[in-house]
């Protein structure tokens, strides 16, 4: 006989026992955390073992529980109840919650999310407000990197890292018409920049970029970037810094070109010289390593070489 209830629960999986009729409030919290998550199946009248106990007679009208759920979220999550008949008496409900497109809350204004603890087991917690921002970017509806910096002034954008961006444009034949600008009209064409109250206020693309090193530090906290080398488990190199973005890109490719070895390969004629790393491959993972990062996020760009090759990690991801 095929089992209708998964054998475990996951990050997409909840079991609610149903004997004493399960919590409004226990209810709710769950497809509230469902929603603010991946979406999801709660199985309810089933116990934290998959064991299937039964349902409430409460429980038993689905058109009414989903609308009582609706009544209870917000904005109203649409829920998809199915009845499973598991044995001659025991019946329980799959309630299919769906991933939502914005923060999702109950009527009460609690906001939660789904984790797997270390066991591998889930869990429900509270959706701090540092989160809501992640949450929003990873959703599309949020662009963090377009948001003033808080007590910034246009005095902390470093006109030598804007000297730098210049050299680059050039270098690279990036739009030419951007070098005709003067830096405060350069500033607003990249968004580097917002007005209010008449006054020119970094964002946090302007900070990350152009940003003096100490402002950075102080505004951005999480914009540290760090490079390693491993012989064995001893640290050969190891070094933390924070940096505006195209410093520190330089930096670590720099660091990474001068360990990165080359043998000579015999093709006929011809000796080639074949690198470890292929160097445009290292340069654009490097790029894509600080830009696809959450500076929302505790945490720092990672650039690793041990025995096993070159690692290069961040916290955050791409969004969706």
């Amino acid at each position: 006989m095929e089992r209708l209830i998964p054998e475990k629960e996951t990050l997409e999986i909840e079991f609610k026992s149903d004997i004493k009729r399960l919590s409004d409030t226990d209810l709710i919290d769950a497809i509230v955390a469902f929603a603010n998550t991946n979406g999801g199946d709660l199985y309810l009248g089933v116990e934290d073992d998959g064991m299937p106990t039964g349902l409430h007679k409460e429980h038993r009208d689905i058109l009414q529980l989903a609308a009582f759920i609706a009544n209870r979220t917000i904005p109203p999550v649409s829920v998809r109840v199915e009845t499973m008949n598991v044995d001659a008496n025991i019946d329980v409900l799959m309630i299919h919650v769906p991933k939502s497109r914005s923060i999702v809350a109950s009527s009460s204004g609690k906001i939660q999310r789904r984790r797997l603890k270390p066991d591998g087991s889930p869990e429900n917690i509270p959706m701090y407000p540092y989160e809501i921002n992640t949450r929003l970017s990873e959703l599309s509806m949020l662009d963090f990197s377009a948001q003033p910096v808080p007590g910034a002034q246009y005095s902390d954008l470093d006109p030598v890292e804007r000297a730098r961006l210049r050299n680059m444009i050039q270098t690279y034949h990036g739009e030419a018409t951007l070098l005709e600008l003067p830096d405060d009209e350069l500033d607003k064409a990249l968004q580097f920049v917002v007005t209010a109250d008449e006054k020119l206020i970094p964002t946090y693309t302007g900070m990350l970029l152009l940003g003096k090193k100490e402002k950075l530090k102080e505004h951005v906290p999480t914009a540290e970037s760090a490079y390693q080398m491993l012989k064995g488990t001893d640290l050969q190199a190891n070094e933390s810094f924070h940096l505006p973005l195209l410093a520190a890109i330089e930096k670590i490719s720099d660091f990474v070109e001068a360990r990165n070895s080359e043998k000579e390969m015999e093709m006929g004629m011809m000796r080639i010289s074949i690198p470890d790393f292929d160097k445009r491959a290292v340069r654009e993972a490097i790029i894509n390593a600080y830009a696809h990062r959450d500076y929302t996020r505790l945490g720092r760009v990672l650039v690793q070489i041990d025995a096993d090759g070159l690692c290069i990690s961040n916290p955050g991801g791409f969004i969706e």
